[in-house]
């Protein structure tokens, strides 16, 4: 899931950015290029100067923990937003998880919640059909548990040249996950299988 990347790098430090201490001006400058990964620690190699121009160029070596999930890999996340078309998941510093409604437990349904915009839970009616509409569901997404999902598929968009204004942001990477197998889901529907079979 993390990946550690050596990486060398010529940096140019914008006149703005000179008044502050060259450490903290060059992580300032790195952070901004390179958008949801963190860095580690980094080191300055040589500083470089050229004719007409205000800014100073520099050498760093730095590492990063990327963020780089592989297909097939087991992740734990919250829930972030249900709605008719699926599931968003949340890591904390990574938000673009999708779980479309055909990844998802079948059969299963979304139950809206009056007065929000196109929000609820997800029910995943397991067993038979007559008792799951009777009772009070068992199988509920709805925020209270993190969620375990399987990775699907892993996409890197192009950067768009030009952006609605009132499009949501920009996301480098898109996860696309499942949770339609045995052990995948909120975490509370298998601890209680296991505590069933511990039982027996």
């Amino acid at each position: 899931m993390f990946y550690l990347s050596l990486i060398e790098h010529t940096l140019r430090l914008p006149p703005h950015l000179l008044h502050l201490p060259v450490d903290e001006a060059i992580k300032s400058e790195l952070e901004t290029l390179f958008l949801d990964k963190f860095m580690i620690s980094g080191q300055l190699k040589v500083a470089l100067s050229f004719p007409g121009d205000g800014a100073s160029t520099y050498m760093v070596e730095f590492r990063l923990i990327v963020f780089r999930p592989f297909i097939g890999e087991i992740i734990v996340a919250k829930l972030k937003e249900s709605d008719a078309s699926g599931l968003r998941l949340s890591l904390g510093f990574f938000d673009d998880i999708y779980i479309p409604v055909h990844l998802l437990p079948t059969p299963s349904r979304f139950e809206a919640i009056p007065n929000t915009r196109n929000q609820g839970r997800r029910i995943w009616d397991f067993g038979d059909p007559e008792e799951a509409q009777s009772e009070e569901p068992r199988f509920v997404i709805d925020g209270s548990d993190p969620i375990k999902f399987r990775v699907d598929s892993v996409i890197y968009p192009s950067i768009p040249l030009e952006q609605p204004e009132n499009s949501k942001p920009f996301a480098p990477m898109v996860i696309t996950g499942t949770i339609n197998y045995d052990g995948l889901g909120p975490v509370s529907w298998w601890e209680e299988a296991e505590m069933i079979q511990e039982d027996e």
